[in-house]
């Protein structure tokens, strides 16, 4: 298994965070791997409050966890790879924002077609593991 591979060409995967409690947040995400350093971002879909919770939860606890998976009735095929990181928060104007979002745009039609204004995360160190079928 080519977990690099895989993870690049996935659409979406699960952002794990954890409040200052301890207790675990986990939200669907679009992403780009870029090098060694995973980036997404808050963008334009409709949300309750511009302040996430993912976003308090990095402020507070950088360490995250990303899930890439995939599942289907064939179990042989089976996968997922776990990328284990440190968060940062950046504005989408500041040099890391733009090389997020310019990651992004490269994989997202969506993202070409309107840029996002919220912040970009960009998580660094990651640790793989990876498992398949």
């Amino acid at each position: 298994m080519d977990a690099r591979a895989l993870v690049t060409a996935a659409r979406v995967a699960r952002l794990a965070t954890a409040g200052p409690e301890g207790h675990p947040h986990l939200v669907p995400i679009v992403f780009a791997l870029a090098g060694d350093v995973l980036y997404t971002c808050v963008d334009d879909k409709p949300k309750t409050t511009r302040r996430l919770r993912r976003l308090r939860n990095i402020e507070g606890n950088p360490h995250v966890t990303v899930l890439v998976d995939h599942y289907e009735e064939d179990w042989t095929h089976l996968w997922w790879v776990r990328l284990d990181g440190t968060a940062t928060v950046h504005d989408p104007r500041s040099a890391v924002g733009t090389a997020g979002l310019d990651a992004l745009a490269v994989k997202y039609a969506q993202y070409r077609a309107a840029r996002p204004a919220g912040p970009v995360l960009r998580i660094a160190d990651l640790r793989w593991r990876s498992w398949s079928a």
